[in-house]
């Protein structure tokens, strides 16, 4: 099992805004789904709610804004924002998770305090367009390699559950793997009666072996994180999902679902015997 893991927390600093069709988003605009849309967060705000999420054991601090990519405007806001964090909070590791991306953007998020960049290539390439058809699965991918140019540690997954074939998992981990990513976080769709997609065509059983493959293919030292969907499929099966292979997990809310209180998660990690990390891994 596990022994250590390696806590993360979501902040969403602009939510909701997206005009892209992604058929398992809540954040899409074409769906109409009471979710709370909102513009971006005040800066000062963000840090307090960052030092809350360090406070509750966070090392790793995600910065989400809806939308396909960044602009200008964006980038300078997210950088910003990292640089605030970093002024105020020592040993955290601040992630941007703002779509697809320049590497000029990404060398401008690296250079103001961002250390990571979160963009997941969400399923396999052949059935990308099955599940939104706004953006390609190759503007994803070309931002991964960005983010890795920049000199960002890459942290990219994707969404189980939503209709593909096992074949479509398997090419999905396949180009997991072959980006080389510092950390994955594998997320399991969340049904919506409101999306396009209304059923999780996973259980518990299949989302272990995902685990387990993930792990087995991209070695001991990365971060696999299990995010979107872990209270729905593991709640009280988290030794199993631990002993799989996962060793990171994100606390508190996600984009637009309420997460797991993360005193709970304590609870949790303590009857198992696991330590909380209290350092951002080293992956040099």
């Amino acid at each position: 099992m596990t022994q250590q893991v390696f806590l993360c927390a979501i902040n969403n600093v602009l939510n909701g805004y997206c005009g892209e069709d992604c058929k398992f988003c809540t954040q899409s605009t074409r769906y109409n789904i009471e979710i709370g849309r909102y513009k971006r967060k005040d800066i000062p705000r963000i840090v307090e709610e960052a030092k809350l999420a360090k406070a509750n054991g966070a090392l790793g601090y995600c910065l989400v804004t809806s939308g396909k990519g960044l602009n200008e405007k964006m980038a300078q806001f997210i950088g910003e924002t990292a640089t605030a964090i970093k002024k105020e909070i020592d040993n955290i590791n601040v992630i941007g998770c703002n779509g697809i991306a320049t590497l000029k953007q990404l060398q401008h998020l690296k250079a103001n305090g961002v250390d990571s960049y979160n963009h997941n290539l969400e399923t396999s390439k052949n059935y990308y367009n099955k599940i939104c058809t706004t953006h390609s699965w190759d503007e994803r991918y070309q931002t991964c390699l960005n983010a890795k140019e920049a000199g960002l540690q890459l942290c990219t997954g994707g969404v189980f559950g939503m209709g593909e074939s096992l074949e479509d998992r398997k090419a999905l981990i396949e180009a997991i793997i072959s980006l080389k990513p510092e950390s994955v976080p594998l997320n399991f769709f969340i049904p919506n009666e409101d999306l396009p997609l209304k059923e999780r065509t996973i259980d518990k059983e299949a989302a272990l072996e995902i685990i387990a493959d993930v792990r087995s293919q991209l070695g001991e030292q990365a971060l696999l994180m299990i995010a979107g969907g872990r209270e729905q499929l593991f709640s009280g099966f988290e030794k199993e999902m631990f002993d799989a292979g996962a060793n990171s997990i994100v606390i508190g809310d996600y984009l637009t679902s309420k997460g797991e209180n993360p005193s709970a998660d304590k609870e949790i990690l303590e009857k198992l015997n696991i330590e909380i990390a209290t350092t951002c891994p080293d992956f040099d």
